[in-house]
């Protein structure tokens, strides 16, 4: 199916989109490929392909949560460009 120039506009109409005039054949000949590509996509017969949701065999790939100790508090607290005693001070942003 070949996407032409007035394709491009009614396509970028029902979009809310601003397309140039010097735009439109390049975005008419770029939707057109995508067009082909899918067509070609339909033609394949994927009558014994398995639906996945992604295409490696991933299983929980997280580490296991286990407790470790915590940096001490004044070393943490060195770190900050500003704090009172135990706690960090930041800016305030609600009126």
């Amino acid at each position: 199916m070949k996407i032409n120039r007035e394709d491009v506009r009614h396509i970028a109409t029902l979009s809310r989109l601003q397309v140039s005039e010097e735009d439109l054949d390049t975005f008419s000949s770029q939707l057109s490929t995508i067009v082909e590509y899918i067509e070609q996509l339909n033609r394949l017969d994927a009558g014994g392909v398995e639906p996945t949701s992604h295409v490696l065999p991933l299983q929980n790939v997280m580490r296991d949560d286990l407790p470790s100790p915590s940096l001490p508090r004044e070393e943490v607290l060195r770190n900050t460009p500003d704090s009172t005693g135990k706690f960090y001070r930041v800016p305030k942003i609600i009126e």
